[in-house]
């Protein structure tokens, strides 16, 4: 069940000018959620983004493979609230990350810290760290607002007998944003959890599940704040940036609940915190369109993985005005990731995959690469969030896109069918009603949490032109049953004697690739109908189908592996 609720709120998202923090997040995780005897082994993550030229050797290529010297403030992460003991003393854990991405243009640097701790079973407990600042002389409002960023770790046994994982959100340290205009903004949220209800929130300073103040100086506006809307089911952000050259803090809080009655309740299991900076740039004049990341992966996939895997990913960006090129990209990844440099920046060529699976290569002006490449270690099982954004050379960003890999879990393929014994049904020439079609897959595949993941049935006769799609994501015409994709049509859309085939956006099933492959062709048949099952010669199977067709004459078509004849006899009377 899905609730939706809005939550409209002023200077919600605060006018702040940086000096060298610019956000973060905590997450946990248990080592073996299935173990419900303590004490019980505990992988505390943490991501920050700091102001990049504070900390020298400045964050590079050397200090990010090196994973030294660390980055950030030495602040101690602190038991604030809730059971706290001498699993968390005083020092245990410190700001300090490993450098995983920087933007010279930006003068941004973020990083990560894990660590597995012994945390006894059945207890609850927040943990975070203050410090200042976020404001400078410079600031709007009072110079030096603070930060607070703050956490729920969980050890309590969930009523499915498992130990609870938090949500894990990503996003990028600075988003641009251009002033005046409305904009929307998704932040992703994943679970390792499949089945729990997730909802993000604004972090208060009072009133919380953590019973301490979440967000310090950006908790409540400033002169300059803006009003937000704030849908917490999908994480979804509305609003308007009022002025140039500002930056607007963000908190928010991403909570999961066991089941709908502990959502109505506000009961959440774990509460994570989510910080991060908008930035308003005015309208320069001329062509202002943002640059576009337009591949490989929809913005939101998820993606299965195992460690040690050879991960390569292309991030693909179309420049959308004349004379811009992309200069830089700001990212978040997990550690061990590595970004090539900037491709094809005169060319822009661009290798897609056709409809008949056959690779094109298009010179498409203004289009960029990076390719990201990464072996998973085995600490990092579990969502890893990926965002990327690229920059352009005045200064323009592109949306932000982001995928999350599951570490430790394969992606289910869709096995590709053969002509008639396959693992999509139906295969080869079949009926001008048929309404239900299934699509195997290598693994038990779930309904996609992202909306907008579609398949495609498409008319080959026609030139490739889209017949019907549906959103996977959502749409009741497909289910997930197990190993199967089931696909019910409320009326059979076929054209007479027309091939047709199947093509599904990359995450329909959670798969590791976009399918672009010939699934059946479709014929209309009329009156009585013989099928009958032989094999030729060389022992292929023969499928013989006997009916009338559109011109009143018998017609039979035979398919032997992927040869077919078509012989016709009188007109029926």
């Amino acid at each position: 069940m899905r609730i939706f609720f809005l939550i409209n709120l002023f200077v919600q998202v605060s006018f702040v000018h940086p000096t060298h923090f610019f956000g973060g997040t905590i997450t946990y995780r248990p080592y073996n959620n299935s173990q419900v005897i303590g004490p019980v082994s505990i992988i505390v993550r943490e991501r920050l983004s700091w102001l990049r030229s504070r900390y020298f050797p400045y964050c590079s290529p050397a200090t990010i493979s090196a994973q030294s010297p660390m980055i950030g403030d030495y602040m101690v992460v602190s038991c604030l609230t809730g059971s706290c003991g001498s699993h968390w003393t005083y020092g245990v854990m410190n700001t300090y990350t490993w450098c995983t991405d920087y933007s010279i243009p930006l003068d941004t640097a973020s990083g990560e810290y894990y660590n597995t701790f012994s945390i006894p079973i059945n207890v609850a407990f927040s943990i975070g760290y203050a410090s200042c600042c976020w404001l400078d002389q410079l600031g709007v409002g009072w110079a030096g607002l603070g930060w607070s960023v703050v956490g729920r770790i969980n050890t309590f046994v969930r009523p499915d007998g498992y130990l609870n994982t938090s949500p894990v959100a990503v996003t990028l340290p600075i988003i641009y944003k251009q002033t005046a205009i409305s904009h929307v903004h998704i932040v992703q949220m994943s679970d390792f959890d499949g089945t729990d209800i997730l909802k993000c929130r604004w972090s208060t300073s009072s009133s919380n599940v953590n019973s301490c103040d979440e967000c310090d100086g950006i908790c409540n506006g400033l002169p300059g704040g803006v009003t937000a809307n704030l849908i917490g089911t999908n994480c979804t952000m509305t609003f308007t940036l009022a002025t140039s050259n500002w930056y607007y803090g963000v908190a928010l809080q991403i909570e999961d609940f066991f089941n709908n009655a502990a959502f109505l309740a506000n009961t959440p299991m774990s509460s994570v915190p989510l910080q991060f900076l908008f930035y308003g740039y005015g309208n320069s004049g001329g062509c202002s369109f943002a640059p576009e990341i337009i591949g490989d992966r929809p913005n939101r996939a998820c993606i299965g993985v195992m460690p040690n895997d050879n991960v390569t990913e292309r991030v693909v960006v179309q420049v959308n005005c004349p004379g811009k090129s992309i200069v830089d990209f700001i990212s978040t990844v997990p550690r061990g990731i590595t970004k090539s440099s900037i491709l094809n920046p005169s060319t822009g060529q661009y290798s897609v995959f056709s409809s008949n699976s056959s690779l094109h290569i298009w010179n498409i002006s203004g289009v960029y690469i990076v390719v990201l490449s990464w072996f998973p270690r085995l600490d990092q099982f579990g969502p890893q969030g990926v965002c990327m954004a690229a920059i352009d050379n005045t200064n323009i960003q592109s949306n932000q896109w982001c995928i999350t890999f599951l570490v430790g879990f394969r992606s289910p393929d869709v096995i590709r069918p053969q002509l008639v014994q396959g693992s999509a049904s139906p295969v080869g020439t079949v009926f001008q009603n048929q309404t239900t079609f299934s699509i195997q897959t290598s693994k038990f595949v779930n309904r996609p949490t992202r909306n907008a993941t579609f398949i495609y049935f498409r008319n080959a006769s026609g030139g490739g032109s889209l017949v019907q799609q549906y959103d996977c994501g959502w749409e009741p015409e497909v289910t997930y049953t197990g190993y199967t994709i089931v696909i019910r049509f409320p009326v059979a859309p076929w054209t007479p004697g027309h091939f047709f085939y199947v093509t599904m956006d990359s995450g329909t099933t959670q798969s590791h690739f976009s399918l672009f492959s010939p699934f059946f062709t479709i014929v209309r048949v009329k009156g009585n109908t013989l099928e009958h099952t032989m094999h030729g010669k060389d022992g292929k199977q023969c499928v013989a189908v006997r009916y009338v067709n559109d011109q009143g004459q018998q017609q039979i078509d035979m398919k032997c592996g992927s040869v077919e004849a078509h012989r016709w006899f009188k007109r029926v009377e």
